[in-house]
């Protein structure tokens, strides 16, 4: 298990979104400070405000993967280019591991209805024991970790 892998579940399991917590673990390295991280992907959590859309988990490690990779602007063509190559690559790790990079396809997968209204459920042993999202949080750290090691950064 990875230092980011570790510390995102941390986060999410202490009550961090998806998005916070993996977006968070990466403070280290992205260089935005954890409140502000935690500000900033608080939207995406819940595959973006609860409507169960792109996983949040997932939708951390993009974030991360642009701070580190992504293109500023004016840009060149090839740079968009190759950083979409990044995403997809990501994509398709994550794909592999938790079936989808939606939401709700990775809820219903695991048994559990996409509940989509605005009032997130109660954070209790129960809640953890049988959602997917504490594995989805796990498995973004760890496979963005596995892309920086791999490619630097």
């Amino acid at each position: 298990m990875t230092k980011h892998e570790e510390l995102a579940a941390e986060y999410f399991l202490s009550g961090a979104g998806c998005a916070q917590a993996v977006f968070c673990a990466f403070c280290d390295l992205h260089g935005v400070d954890r409140r502000t991280s935690a500000l900033i992907t608080s939207s995406l959590c819940g595959g973006v405000g609860r409507l169960r859309e792109v996983c949040g988990a997932f939708s951390g490690a993009v974030m991360v993967l642009g701070m580190l990779y992504g293109f500023d602007f004016p840009h060149e063509a090839s740079e968009k280019s190759e950083h979409y190559k990044r995403v997809q690559a990501l994509a398709e790790a994550y794909r592999a591991e938790m079936s989808s990079v939606v939401c709700r396809e990775i809820l219903e997968n695991a048994g559990k209805r996409a509940d989509t209204s605005p009032t997130p459920e109660e954070r209790t042993a129960d809640y953890y024991a049988k959602r997917p999202c504490v594995r989805a949080v796990r498995a973004a750290a760890r496979i963005l970790d596995e892309y920086i090691e791999k490619n630097g950064g």
